[in-house]
């Protein structure tokens, strides 16, 4: 009986983690090596540029970075990544609220007169993936 339930158990958690997706994404064209890259995850329109579903943050090598989502659940999301050359944890801003660091998001989607749109960014996960980024 021991058996019957141990193998239950595991294959109802082999399901559900087949549901899960890992998101590889890889950051290309920085200008130099200094600072670290921040990569946002964002789940929907609402949220996107304003509060990040997960955030991860890389070094850089080479003018490159990657950082890996893993444990997704299959859905829609969309990217946006910025270089922190100084490290201070911000997208810094001149007086006019124009970003001064380089900035880039999923689709290298770019915004007319102001930030991307989710619409433009958005891109489905339903397997483990790989997104490439370039600034």
């Amino acid at each position: 009986m021991t058996k019957i339930i141990t193998i239950t158990i595991l294959f109802i958690c082999s399901l559900m983690s087949a549901q899960n997706a890992k998101l590889t994404v890889a950051v290309s064209g920085l200008k130099n090596d200094t600072g670290v890259v921040k990569v946002g995850l964002y789940n929907s329109d609402g949220t996107f540029l304003k509060t990040t579903y997960k955030s991860l943050s890389s070094e850089i090598k080479d003018n490159k970075a990657v950082v890996t989502f893993d444990n997704l659940p299959a859905g829609e999301y969309a990217i946006s990544t910025y270089h922190d050359e100084n490290s201070n944890g911000k997208l810094d801003r001149n007086a006019m609220g124009m970003p001064l660091e380089e900035y880039a998001a999923s689709n290298n989607a770019k915004g007319i007169m102001g930030p991307p749109l989710y619409s433009d960014a958005k891109f489905t996960v339903s397997i483990d993936s790989k997104i490439d980024i370039t600034f």
